[in-house]
């Protein structure tokens, strides 16, 4: 039998490291590391409304993931 109830996940950010853009509808796209599930933390980078009530999706990395995608986009041509 498949058990159809949602479980409540949690968050919580650890460290805040910057917004990277904000909408008109006043949401924010951040940079944090955060916590889900009580589990070690990750990098996070997802769209927050003003008051963090609710978020967007998201996509989080491990801390070689995002040493890679640092080196990734410092070798942009931008």
């Amino acid at each position: 039998m498949e058990n159809n109830e949602k479980r409540e996940i949690t968050c919580e950010i650890k460290e805040e490291f910057g917004v990277i853009a904000e909408d008109r509808r006043g949401w924010h796209k951040e940079l944090n590391l955060v916590s889900w599930n009580h589990l070690n933390p990750k990098y996070d980078i997802r769209e927050w409304s003003s008051d963090r009530s609710r978020m967007g999706k998201g996509v989080t990395f491990t801390k070689d993931e995002i040493v890679v995608l640092r080196n990734l986009l410092n070798d942009l041509a931008i």
